[in-house]
């Protein structure tokens, strides 16, 4: 476990925003499926991605890892459309989109699969899955008691109907947009409540739309899927991530100025969104042909519904901290199934560093303070509340010890790097075996 000690210090510059995990991942996926070749560019190979193109490995695909500068990579992907396990193991680590994205796609073919990962994976919610593959007549298993993983799956994916709640992690439907095209009859997912994550589902139909699938898209209610389809082989460049930039937009707005390459407005992401919350708080954000420059301002709070964009909650909750008046933060009761209760751990790391912020059953209520002061804090083993902490040193009045700092290794590996070429100043602890 890596322990660092932060100092306060401003942060100012001029960034690279990191690639988008939520795209990096489709678009492996569907290159992996696709006959033919694909280049993947601008991918940062953080753990997540590491463990979606393993699998995909396991599945047939082949891929060489070219680095560029940066820390990116570019992926040279040799498909395999007729799916088969190299291995029956499949390991997702910590990464939830990695698990829900494979599950129907290692459905395609009939062999067993075992299907691990590690930490809090391992609780996160299957139930939408179990009900498909009991409606579908896919045997499964959990393979140890009290545990969602390891789970063994041995059935085949046929076409029809799959209905689940919209109010399920899009992860899920976004899995059977994947498999549902291979399959040799028409499909179709019904949604039986409204969605709740539009963004997620856009960012993946507009992906398998670059890679030769058409979906129809029923008002998202319904969305309808012909079969024998084929993913085609295409070069596609990955851009930058809203939800790792939004860190770095959050300690302009706090600090002085920020500008944020690779950024733009017109995305599908969902976590773009960070641009309005910081403009309706007061904040100042200028587009630029190159990204967003983000200046420093007096904001205020508001209420926050944040049920598509929970990522932001931490570093929202950071910003909330230094604004005028109360911010309130509703419709995010599924970010207690993240990494870490993160709910519970935004509150916890913010209050323990002198902040003021109550948890609700679905979001936080946060009071503004003029300051943070130094103290230990963990980051509970999640890179999003590892990366909240180093932006709210920037207003801490003296040094801040982060334990389990190197949870940003799971989404963002280079984080303390750009955070110290930004002007931050870390120190790592000796803290034994």
């Amino acid at each position: 476990m890596k322990v660092l000690q932060i100092e306060p210090h401003k942060l100012t510059g001029v960034i690279q925003i990191p690639p988008s995990k939520s795209v990096s991942h489709r678009a492996i996926i569907s290159a992996a499926l696709a006959e033919g070749r694909s280049a993947i560019s601008n991918v940062l190979m953080s753990q997540d991605m590491i463990a979606t193109c393993k699998i995909m490995e396991s599945f047939g695909a082949t891929i060489v890892y070219q680095e560029e500068e940066d820390h990116r990579f570019t992926l040279i992907i040799d498909g395999n459309p007729n799916v088969a396990l190299k291995h029956k193991e499949l390991e997702c680590n910590e990464s939830g989109s990695t698990l829900r994205f494979i599950i129907p796609i290692a459905l395609l073919q009939e062999e067993e699969a075992i299907i691990t990962g590690k930490g809090r994976l391992v609780k996160r919610p299957m139930e939408p899955y179990y009900e498909i593959f009991d409606d579908k007549k896919i045997a499964w298993s959990r393979l140890q008691e009290g545990s969602e993983l390891p789970l063994s799956l041995k059935g085949k994916l046929t076409a029809g109907v799959y209905s689940l709640s919209g109010g399920v992690s899009s992860q899920f439907i976004t899995g059977l947009m994947f498999a549902l095209p291979l399959l040799s009859g028409n499909s179709r997912i019904h949604l039986t409540s409204a969605l709740e994550s539009r963004p997620y589902i856009d960012i993946t139909l507009e992906v398998l739309k670059n890679f030769g699938i058409e979906i129809i898209n029923d008002r998202y209610r319904n969305f309808l899927i012909k079969g024998n389809q084929q993913f085609k082989a295409t070069d596609y460049r990955v851009e930058g991530d809203f939800s790792q930039g939004a860190f770095w937009m959050v300690a302009g707005s706090i600090g002085t100025e920020m500008r944020c390459r690779d950024l733009n407005l017109e995305s599908f992401q969902g976590d773009k969104v960070i641009a309005e919350i910081i403009g309706k708080m007061g904040g100042q954000i200028d587009k630029l042909d190159e990204g967003l420059l983000v200046h420093g301002a007096k904001t205020k709070g508001i209420t926050i519904d944040v049920s598509q964009c929970p990522d932001l909650v931490p570093i929202l909750a950071v910003l909330a901290s230094f604004s005028q008046g109360q911010t309130r933060i509703i419709n995010g009761e599924r970010l207690r199934f993240k990494e870490s209760d993160r709910l519970m751990a935004t509150a916890d790391v913010l209050n323990r560093l002198g902040g003021r912020v109550t948890e609700t059953k679905d979001g936080l209520i946060i009071d503004p303070v003029e300051s943070l002061s130094g103290a230990t804090v963990s980051s509970h083993n999640d890179h999003r509340i590892a990366m909240a902490v180093a932006i709210a040193s920037m207003m801490s009045d003296s040094p801040i010890t982060l334990e389990g700092a190197d949870a940003v290794n799971k989404s963002y590996p280079h984080f303390w790097d750009d955070f110290k070429f930004l002007g931050g100043v870390i120190h790592e602890l000796n803290v034994g075996e």
